[in-house]
Protein backbone atom coordinates (compact mmCIF):
# COMPACT_ATOMS: atom_id res chain seq x y z
CA UNK A 1 0.00 0.00 0.00
CA UNK A 2 1.53 3.47 -0.95
CA UNK A 3 1.47 6.20 1.82
CA UNK A 4 1.22 9.65 0.60
CA UNK A 5 3.07 12.61 2.32
CA UNK A 6 0.99 14.71 4.18
CA UNK A 7 1.39 17.93 6.32
CA UNK A 8 -0.39 17.34 9.93
CA UNK A 9 -2.61 20.45 8.51
CA UNK A 10 -3.46 18.77 5.60
CA UNK A 11 -4.04 15.71 7.53
CA UNK A 12 -6.15 17.69 9.70
CA UNK A 13 -8.22 19.20 7.10
CA UNK A 14 -8.53 16.00 5.58
CA UNK A 15 -9.68 14.43 8.82
CA UNK A 16 -12.62 17.56 9.14
CA UNK A 17 -14.03 16.94 5.42
CA UNK A 18 -14.44 13.16 6.13
CA UNK A 19 -16.31 14.31 8.99
CA UNK A 20 -18.45 16.83 7.66
CA UNK A 21 -19.88 14.29 5.10
CA UNK A 22 -19.99 11.56 7.49
CA UNK A 23 -21.97 13.83 10.20
CA UNK A 24 -23.84 16.05 8.43
CA UNK A 25 -23.92 15.23 4.33
CA UNK A 26 -24.57 12.20 4.64
CA UNK A 27 -27.64 12.05 6.80
CA UNK A 28 -28.82 15.14 5.28
CA UNK A 29 -29.04 13.57 1.93
CA UNK A 30 -30.83 10.53 4.14
CA UNK A 31 -33.62 12.82 4.90
CA UNK A 32 -34.05 14.08 1.74
CA UNK A 33 -34.65 10.92 0.04
CA UNK A 34 -37.07 9.88 3.12
CA UNK A 35 -38.63 13.26 2.15
CA UNK A 36 -38.88 12.50 -1.91
CA UNK A 37 -40.02 8.82 -0.92
CA UNK A 38 -42.86 10.43 0.80
CA UNK A 39 -44.18 11.88 -1.92
CA UNK A 40 -45.14 9.09 -3.39
CA UNK A 41 -44.32 8.07 -7.28
CA UNK A 42 -40.69 7.27 -7.69
CA UNK A 43 -40.28 7.09 -11.13
CA UNK A 44 -40.96 10.60 -11.77
CA UNK A 45 -39.71 11.92 -8.95
CA UNK A 46 -36.88 14.41 -9.38
CA UNK A 47 -35.60 15.22 -5.90
CA UNK A 48 -35.93 11.63 -5.61
CA UNK A 49 -33.53 10.58 -8.33
CA UNK A 50 -31.61 14.30 -7.38
CA UNK A 51 -30.83 12.98 -3.68
CA UNK A 52 -30.10 9.30 -4.72
CA UNK A 53 -27.52 10.93 -7.26
CA UNK A 54 -26.40 13.07 -4.28
CA UNK A 55 -25.88 10.23 -1.95
CA UNK A 56 -24.26 8.11 -4.47
CA UNK A 57 -21.82 10.95 -4.70
CA UNK A 58 -21.33 11.66 -0.92
CA UNK A 59 -20.38 7.50 -0.43
CA UNK A 60 -17.72 7.77 -3.52
CA UNK A 61 -16.15 10.86 -1.77
CA UNK A 62 -16.44 9.08 2.00
CA UNK A 63 -14.50 5.88 0.29
CA UNK A 64 -11.57 8.21 -1.54
CA UNK A 65 -11.17 10.33 2.02
CA UNK A 66 -10.95 7.01 3.95
CA UNK A 67 -8.86 5.40 1.78
CA UNK A 68 -6.23 8.70 1.73
CA UNK A 69 -6.63 8.86 5.25
CA UNK A 70 -5.39 5.13 5.84
CA UNK A 71 -2.62 6.27 3.85
CA UNK A 72 -1.46 8.91 4.85
CA UNK A 73 1.89 9.51 6.34
CA UNK A 74 1.55 12.87 8.37
CA UNK A 75 5.06 14.35 8.63
CA UNK A 76 5.16 17.71 11.37
CA UNK A 77 6.88 20.33 9.64
CA UNK A 78 7.23 22.43 12.94
CA UNK A 79 9.84 19.25 13.79
CA UNK A 80 11.88 20.03 10.83
CA UNK A 81 14.68 23.07 10.97
CA UNK A 82 17.83 23.83 8.58
CA UNK A 83 18.70 25.68 5.27
CA UNK A 84 17.77 23.02 2.91
CA UNK A 85 14.50 22.82 1.00
CA UNK A 86 12.65 19.50 1.80
CA UNK A 87 9.69 18.47 2.02
CA UNK A 88 7.18 20.99 4.34
CA UNK A 89 9.42 23.66 4.03
CA UNK A 90 7.68 27.12 2.81
CA UNK A 91 10.54 28.39 0.68
CA UNK A 92 11.14 32.29 -0.16
CA UNK A 93 12.36 32.67 -3.67
CA UNK A 94 13.29 35.59 -5.69
CA UNK A 95 13.30 35.59 -9.88
CA UNK A 96 16.31 36.14 -11.16
CA UNK A 97 14.46 38.68 -14.46
CA UNK A 98 12.70 40.32 -12.27
CA UNK A 99 12.85 40.15 -8.65
CA UNK A 100 9.22 39.29 -7.74
CA UNK A 101 9.20 37.51 -4.25
CA UNK A 102 6.93 34.29 -4.28
CA UNK A 103 6.57 32.29 -0.46
CA UNK A 104 5.64 28.99 -1.48
CA UNK A 105 4.92 25.69 1.04
CA UNK A 106 5.96 22.31 -0.29
CA UNK A 107 3.14 19.89 0.87
CA UNK A 108 1.62 16.86 -0.53
CA UNK A 109 0.33 15.85 -3.73
CA UNK A 110 -3.27 15.76 -1.86
CA UNK A 111 -2.70 19.11 -0.55
CA UNK A 112 -1.71 20.94 -3.38
CA UNK A 113 -3.65 24.59 -3.58
CA UNK A 114 -2.12 27.20 -5.54
CA UNK A 115 -4.29 29.63 -3.92
CA UNK A 116 -2.82 28.90 -0.07
CA UNK A 117 0.58 28.88 -1.88
CA UNK A 118 0.86 25.56 -1.74
CA UNK A 119 2.76 23.44 -3.82
CA UNK A 120 2.84 19.81 -4.80
CA UNK A 121 6.02 17.90 -3.58
CA UNK A 122 6.31 16.31 -7.33
CA UNK A 123 5.37 19.86 -9.30
CA UNK A 124 8.67 21.49 -11.46
CA UNK A 125 9.46 23.66 -8.88
CA UNK A 126 9.57 22.13 -5.99
CA UNK A 127 11.44 19.50 -7.67
CA UNK A 128 13.88 21.93 -8.63
CA UNK A 129 14.30 22.91 -5.19
CA UNK A 130 14.35 19.54 -3.13
CA UNK A 131 17.59 19.40 -1.73
CA UNK A 132 19.18 23.10 -2.10
CA UNK A 133 20.21 25.88 0.53
CA UNK A 134 19.66 29.02 1.10
CA UNK A 135 21.25 31.24 -1.32
CA UNK A 136 21.14 28.60 -4.14
CA UNK A 137 20.20 29.71 -7.28
CA UNK A 138 17.69 27.25 -9.06
CA UNK A 139 16.56 27.23 -12.79
CA UNK A 140 12.79 25.68 -12.63
CA UNK A 141 11.52 23.85 -16.22
CA UNK A 142 8.12 24.86 -16.20
CA UNK A 143 5.00 24.78 -18.61
CA UNK A 144 5.79 28.35 -19.24
CA UNK A 145 9.14 28.06 -19.81
CA UNK A 146 12.79 28.22 -17.90
CA UNK A 147 13.13 30.72 -15.38
CA UNK A 148 15.82 31.06 -12.89
CA UNK A 149 15.46 31.73 -8.80
CA UNK A 150 17.34 32.58 -5.97
CA UNK A 151 15.96 30.79 -2.47
CA UNK A 152 16.25 33.71 -0.59
CA UNK A 153 14.69 32.12 2.35
CA UNK A 154 13.69 28.37 4.16
CA UNK A 155 11.54 28.11 7.04
CA UNK A 156 9.88 24.91 8.79
CA UNK A 157 6.76 26.20 10.80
Amino acid sequence: MEKFPMTLGGYEKLEADLRKLKNEERPAVIQAIAEARAHGDLSENAEYHAAKERQGWIESQIVDLEDKYTRADVIDVASLNGNTVKFGATVTLIDEDTEEKKIWQIVGDLEADVKERKISVSSPIARALIGKNKGDSVEVHAPGGARSFEIAKVVFK
